[in-house]
């Protein structure tokens, strides 16, 4: 299935004041893919520095106390535009309304970003695995579209797992764009593995990512030897229960959470959990 890019109706803006740390931008796309999923791009400020893998917080102009919520940058650090992937809440107090946004809407951006999922916090290694479930992928998506990654490591394996078969279309069209890019082509060549399954339906119907990884099924799969902390690095993205159940894994067999202050064998993203 492949996405829609769908053309919505703009509303006027409230013209409220912009608030100070903040950053305007105007969305260049919006892409639904499911009724639950979608993208969008904004511009990027000429100022404006991060490392791919880390979030920002981002809002909309539509109230004098804007709702800010925090946002993986789903772009690499080289890019000269801005790319989210979100879902859809009807009640939320910023998804609500961030989902209708259309082509020359305002987003608004703070200054700063952050966060963990980031190769500076991680020791160096020969494999890097990043493990996500739904838009938990939004940070690797920077993060294999970068050329340090390849510099880095000689093999990346990246993990999405959905309940349905048709949230995993942002993924698939990311790597499938990741390898067929000119420039990133070169980067890539055969390191970049791509394991991805739903839990509910479709072809690629498979248990939760951590009962892959310990009955060995995703390496079995994708034709590599299991986890070794010597050589291996992971990242981690995705619900709360995903980030328990894999961090107990990991540690397990011996790998330690890192930090940017702490460099280790593998870290987690917190930001968006309750």
């Amino acid at each position: 299935m492949s996405s829609l890019a769908l053309q919505m109706e703009r509303t006027p803006e409230p013209a409220f004041p912009i608030p100070a740390g903040v950053f305007a931008e105007t969305v260049t796309s919006v892409t639904h893919y499911t009724d639950s999923l979608f993208s969008f791009r904004i511009s990027r400020p000429q100022s404006f520095r991060f490392r791919s893998g880390e979030f920002v917080m981002i809002g909309l102009p539509n109230a004098e106390k804007p709702v800010f919520r925090a946002y993986s940058i789903a772009s690499p650090s080289w890019d000269e535009e801005l790319e989210f992937f979100s879902i859809k809440v009807p009640d939320g107090p910023l998804t609500e309304h961030l989902q209708k946004i259309a082509v020359g809407d305002t987003v608004l951006m703070r200054k700063k970003s952050t966060g963990t999922l980031v190769l500076d916090a991680l020791k160096p290694g020969k494999r890097l695995f990043l493990f996500s479930t739904g838009t938990g992928i939004a940070p690797f998506a920077g993060v294999v579209r970068d050329p340090e990654t390849y510099e880095k490591f000689e093999q990346v394996i990246l993990t999405q797992t959905c309940r349905l078969e048709a949230e995993l279309t942002y993924g698939r069209e990311l790597v499938a764009t990741a390898r067929s890019d000119e420039l990133m082509s070169e980067f890539i060549g055969d390191k970049l593995l791509f394991h991805a399954s739903a839990t509910r339906e479709g072809e690629t119907r498979r248990h939760r990512i951590t009962t892959l990884i310990e009955t060995g099924r995703l390496f079995d799969e994708l034709g590599i030897p299991p986890l070794d902390p010597t050589d291996d690095r992971a990242m981690i993205c995705g619900s709360m229960a995903m980030l328990k159940d894999t961090e107990k894994l990991l540690d397990a067999r011996g790998f330690v959470e890192g930090a940017n202050s702490r460099p280790d064998t593998y870290v987690v993203e917190r930001a968006f959990v309750d």
